[in-house]
């Protein structure tokens, strides 16, 4: 099914075709003909992330998408069924190779930040040197290990250095921050994160610690955003932000598949079921000899029904995960390298590796038990659902995996000994970045959730090391179908589903572009709220 609406692509009206599939209630609703105005040009979004961390070093505005700050480069689609084009924002063009693995950007003139300040090279360099700073210790430093340096080549043009041949292209997404405002402390305590200078269509008005509120700039060049104030109210509970939407509270919330699914009947409330490449799955932890285990981490992917998750646990709102790469990446996708499920054949494997079941139906090996604790956030409702699906599935093979609710506090400090339910997939627009911190071997600065266990098949780092340094083409899709299949083999962790999100939003009166391939950081940022300077009245 196919449907025709009207969308407003970096400033300029277009008309473009949208494919009709998950999106399609949301998008006919929302932005259907005959709607009337908006009621009001405010936005009131229950969000469930915490407020007051506005930095780009914190993994906010990290891929161009975001309200207050813009990024050189900007994904932009017509829908969420692909890898995103990847245009200009403030960059006044794409990059240009001008020599092997070095590139020129020109950057456009004219652009101020949102305390008046005018934007130039000098804040780009300062962006970037801060993301790899030590001292910043920024978390997203990983994301930019390809870049080898950025410099300023004049007032509106920097060069880039890669230790890869590949474009540069997805890297250059992240906010950019005054160079005033860059500190040489960590990131945490910058002034930033509550006191936010971009460039982009809004900025912070006021901040309370369960409330944020946007306003629209008019000093900005182009047409100022129909909708003129977002007003973000902090509801971490996923109940609670459902019930703000059905009472008229909140216009808009992501909620788990299941909470959203009881809004599809709703009178004004649309819901959007959006694709992505953010995958949920178990990390193994090192200091528990089942889980070190190679034998017992190869039984465990085959003794999970992803299938049975996706349609039990996610509604139908997702695809299995055998590896962090999705079908969206086309022919660097490898379905030959997908775990097949087959209890009996996961059996069989621990019980050729000596683990036998015991009096209780556990196995026990040289008196150790096949038994470890899964941690998971205890807000998350998705979360807790995905680990005792998981269990469940485990206890078939005579695995124990004890369950339990807890803070990321808590889990940041247990990641050796026990396994946690994650998720993963924060730069899905650069295939390397999506693969290379999740299997790895750890290399310094990684996120303490980037292949916690540290195990790695032989020869993958070397695979992966060599996809990385490589340009896109069909030798390094080959690469990457190599890399999936040795995963396969001796995986390290158990990746269980790609989850698409899910939205309910208040948007009756409102034409807007459609949502794009999402990574794993969600929340209200995202969604139908993506791109909100394309939010116009239909009348």
């Amino acid at each position: 099914m196919t449907t025709h609406v009207r969308r407003r692509l970096l400033g300029r009206p277009v008309t473009v075709s949208v494919t009709a599939t998950l999106l399609a209630g949301f998008v006919l609703a929302g932005c259907g003909g005959g709607q009337s105005a908006p009621a009001s040009d405010q936005i009131v979004l229950a969000e469930s992330q915490e407020l007051g961390l506005f930095n780009p070093m914190l993994g906010y505005g990290q891929l161009g998408v975001s309200p207050i700050y813009d990024g050189l480069l900007v994904p932009a689609a017509d829908g969420d069924d692909r890898i995103p084009d990847l245009v200009p924002a403030l960059a006044a063009s794409k990059p240009e190779r001008v020599a092997p693995r070095t590139w020129r950007l020109e950057l456009k003139d004219g652009v101020t930040f949102s305390d008046g300040s005018a934007f130039d090279s000098a804040d780009v360099v300062a962006t970037y040197r801060a993301a790899v700073d030590p001292k910043v210790a920024s978390g997203i430093s990983t994301d930019f290990a390809p870049i080898v340096t950025v410099e300023a080549d004049g007032p509106h043009t920097i060069r880039l250095t890669m230790n890869t041949d590949a474009d540069p292209s997805p890297y250059l997404l992240v906010g950019i921050v005054p160079s005033e405002k860059v500190e040489a402390t960590p990131a945490a305590q910058w002034a930033i994160n509550t006191e936010p200078v971009g460039t982009g269509p809004y900025r912070l008005e006021s901040l309370d610690p369960d409330q944020a509120v946007l306003v629209a700039r008019d000093d900005r060049a182009g047409d100022a955003p129909s909708v003129r104030k977002i007003v973000y109210t902090h509801v971490p509970d996923d109940n609670s932000r459902a019930q703000r939407v059905q009472t008229g509270e909140a216009d808009g919330a992501s909620l788990p598949p299941r909470l959203a699914d009881a809004f599809a009947d709703g009178s004004g409330v649309d819901v959007a079921v959006v694709a992505t490449a953010d995958w949920r799955g178990v990390s193994l932890p090192a200091e528990n000899d089942f889980t070190a285990d190679p034998s017992a981490r190869l039984a465990m992917n085959i003794g999970v029904d992803r299938t049975s998750i996706v349609e039990d646990v996610l509604v139908g709102k997702g695809e299995p995960a055998g590896t962090p790469i999705a079908k969206v990446y086309g022919d660097a996708y490898n379905p030959d390298a997908q775990f097949a499920y087959d209890r009996s054949r996961a059996a069989s494997i621990l019980d050729d590796a000596g683990w036998r079941p015991g009096s209780d139906g556990v196995r026990v090996r040289d008196g150790v038990r096949a038994s470890f604790v899964l941690l998971y956030n205890a807000e998350d409702t998705l979360r807790r659902d995905l680990a005792v699906a998981f269990a469940a599935s485990m206890k078939q093979i005579g695995v124990e995996v004890l369950t339990r609710g807890t803070s990321w506090d808590e889990i940041d400090t247990k990641m050796g000994s026990a396994a946690a339910l994650l998720g993963g997939g924060a730069t899905p627009y650069s295939i390397d970045s999506q693969v290379y911190d999740a299997l790895h071997t750890r290399v310094p600065g990684s996120s303490p959730y980037s292949n916690p266990g540290d195990f790695t098949a032989p020869g993958l780092d070397e695979l992966l090391d060599a996809a990385r340094e490589s340009a896109p083409g069909p030798e390094n899709d080959e690469r990457y179908r190599r890399i999936q299949q040795i995963y396969a083999d001796q995986p390290s962790q158990v990746f269980l589903a790609f989850v698409h999100h899910a939205y309910v939003a208040r948007s009756a009166g409102w034409a807007h572009d459609a949502p794009i391939l999402e990574p794993h950081s969600h929340g209200v940022t995202w969604g139908p709220w993506w791109n909100l300077p394309s939010w116009t009245p239909t009348s």
